[in-house]
């Protein structure tokens, strides 16, 4: 394999400088030190693989190529990934801050999205209407040409996977703009699928700043949709300037997932769930499990328990493989950190809290998980998302008083509940407003299968799963007279 040039766009199939020249440092966030650059993409920069994408959807050999061929692509780009995994995942953990079993679980689950839709790209077919006779009529489920995707800072690989992956079987021709913090996985990535010969102009990736490169991406008049995922307030600017050139737009945005915890629930097998739901990528997730809501009379056991367990928590270096490494970056800390500090203000209590490690660098972005109750329920803290290791404990009485707690927030992506009544959890899941609803359990695995976004300010449009290839092609109508 050629090395990625990681101060590079990657912009049909080969490797370009940004038009300006510039580059920006990459942080690690486990000691605040810069260890490579990467290319400061502008305007012209998004307008050349626009032009890229464009010419191979319209001209090339991707827009040419019959859908079990794009299977076949795909399919070796999933082998790639998974034969790469290893230093897939060791750039991931540098780059994001997770620890290294995480960033296995991602480069994992990136070679099965490409594994899955590799198998659907031929089995995703139009319709014939019953009509009236002397007329025949299908539908056709067409590509949308050129698809823009702005993968966030969290979960490259991942994100890239779900979205990207579902595209290219749609048949779309693909430009990436990844979050400035953590992109270096999918260049390498970039660099196996022009290693396996993947059709010049079907993939590129533009790096660089949101309000440069990514702005570009989401007013080109050449984008045909767009993927997101990202802050609400982020998501309704892409919304905003995409609309204006009638642009279509995929959206998942924030979360504040809430664990609804019954007296008849089995405590000993939700505890582990509870606490993994929080502190997986150090609670940056947009699904994370952020709220855990306790029926009153199991309430001080239950959280006694999870004090336990919090307070046994370790984060570090990603290179420690912990429960948790760092925050992605020192603002980011900075704002965690004051909503602690605003909701102990306001009489939220600390219940308990994990530790950092002894030898941990002392530049390194650092947020031990923090375990807190006492909570208005007009707090900051209970309604809104902060995107790091803190789980807010919450006590409810009955069913209709943990169904108004949780949806008592702008956001609807994932929620939970915990009952041995089968009755009561489906009752919840109908009650509840929100994109993904577990009971008994939260997040399955990740589920590569299972269609994926929100509702309120979580967003619209829907990923993962056979349901995505919906998202990135559109309908078309034939109407055929013929004699009878």
């Amino acid at each position: 394999m050629t090395s990625p040039k990681t101060a590079h766009h990657f912009i049909d199939n080969r490797w370009v400088a940004a038009a300006s020249g510039e580059t920006l440092p990459v942080i690690d966030p486990s000691d605040g030190q810069p260890f490579t650059t990467i290319a400061r993409g502008g305007a012209a920069d998004i307008d050349a693989a626009v032009k890229a994408a464009r010419k191979s959807f319209d001209e090339g050999t991707w827009g040419k190529t019959a859908p079990v061929e794009r299977g076949r692509w795909l399919m070796k780009l999933a082998r790639a990934i998974a034969d790469h995994h290893e230093p897939l995942a060791q750039l991931e953990s540098r780059d994001c801050g997770k620890p290294t079993k995480q960033a296995k679980a991602d480069a994992t689950a990136c070679a099965r999205y490409f594994e899955y839709y590799a198998g659907a790209a031929d089995k995703f077919h139009g319709e014939t209407i019953p009509y009236t006779p002397g007329l025949s009529v299908m539908s056709w489920r067409e590509p949308h040409g050129v698809t823009g995707h702005i993968i966030p800072w969290n979960y490259p690989m991942q994100i890239f996977g779900r979205s990207v992956a579902a595209s290219l079987a749609a048949g779309n021709a693909c430009v990436v703009k990844p979050a400035e913090d953590a992109c270096l996985s999918l260049l390498y990535i970039a660099q196996l699928a022009a290693d396996i010969g993947l059709p010049e102009g079907a993939l590129n990736i533009v790096t660089g700043l949101g309000t440069e490169a990514g702005a570009a991406l989401t007013q080109h008049p050449g984008i045909d949709h767009i993927s997101f995922t990202g802050s609400p307030a982020t998501g309704a600017g892409v919304a905003q300037m995409a609309a204006r050139h009638h642009c279509p737009v995929t959206l998942e945005l924030g979360g504040k997932g809430a664990q609804i915890v019954f007296d008849d629930a089995d405590v000993e097998a939700a505890l582990p769930v509870l606490v993994n739901a929080i502190i997986q990528n150090a609670g940056q997730t947009c699904s994370a499990g952020a709220r855990v809501l306790i029926q009153k009379k199991i309430y001080d056991k239950t959280l006694a328990a999870l004090a336990e367990r919090f307070s046994g928590l370790r984060v570090g270096p990603a290179s420690k493989d912990l429960d948790l490494g760092p925050i992605i970056r020192q603002n980011q800390l900075e704002r965690i950190q004051s909503m602690l500090e605003q909701g102990a203000a306001t009489g939220a209590r600390t219940v308990a809290q994990g530790a950092l490690v002894r030898g941990a660098p002392k530049g390194g972005y650092y947020q031990v998980p923090t375990l807190i109750d006492k909570v208005p329920s007009a707090q900051i803290l209970a309604r809104d998302e902060v995107f790091g290791p803190v789980l807010v404990a919450l006590p409810f009485k009955d069913e209709a008083d943990a169904i108004a707690i949780a949806n008592g927030t702008a956001y609807g992506l994932t929620n939970s509940v915990w009952t041995r009544d089968g009755a009561r959890g489906l009752r919840m899941a109908k009650a509840i407003r929100t994109g993904q609803f577990y009971i008994n359990n939260y997040g399955a695995g990740g589920g590569v299968e299972l269609p994926f976004g929100g509702v309120k300010s979580s967003g619209y449009g829907r990923e993962k799963g056979f349901e995505a290839l919906y998202g990135f092609t559109q309908l078309k109508t034939v109407v055929t007279k013929y004699d009878q």
